[in-house]
């Protein structure tokens, strides 16, 4: 497994439980495990840039991309190849050059080009049959992290990605 120049994640299913918990006002949360946040801060600290690409478009999405520092977030995403391709574009790399996790049928056909893909254990069958790696972890509580550390340590880089946050 080569170490990927971009990873990529998408929100519910992933980062979060995929729940959709609403206000007696009619806003929208969701619930985040900040251990999501730690692989954020690996990748962070070895110089690979992290997107957030997701199919829903709420407030809250970009509010948790801004306190990651998370500067690709792209919300509303229809098509994810696309959007994925044009970023790989911007970025001078390639498909091949990154890892996606994602955890339903929307992210199927970018979980089919992406050099590494992954998914939550939580995940349909006819997913995970597809991708790389299906972490141990239910999205929403650390399956992003989990991804990114058994990246790493293919690569021999997570204990470096660990001291350089101590």
């Amino acid at each position: 497994m080569t170490l990927p120049k971009l990873v990529i994640t998408d929100i519910d299913g992933v980062m979060t439980d995929g729940g959709m918990y609403y206000t007696a006002d009619g806003d929208v949360m969701k619930r985040f495990s900040v251990k999501d946040g730690w692989g954020v801060i690996f990748l962070r600290k070895l110089g690979i840039p992290v997107a957030i690409m997701t199919g829903e478009n709420t407030p809250i999405v970009r509010r948790r991309a801004e306190k990651l520092k998370i500067d690709h977030c792209f919300l509303g995403v229809k098509d994810k190849v696309a959007t994925a391709s044009a970023l790989c574009h911007e970025l001078g790399i390639t498909l091949d050059d990154v890892a996606f996790i994602g955890d339903d049928i929307n992210d199927l056909p970018l979980l089919r080009k992406v050099g590494i893909s992954g998914s939550p254990d939580n995940t349909p069958g006819y997913i995970k049959r597809e991708v790389d790696i299906v972490t141990d972890t239910k999205g929403g509580y650390g399956a992003f992290r989990e991804f990114v550390e058994r990246i790493l340590d293919a690569n021999g880089l997570l204990q470096r990605a660990i001291d350089a946050c101590l």
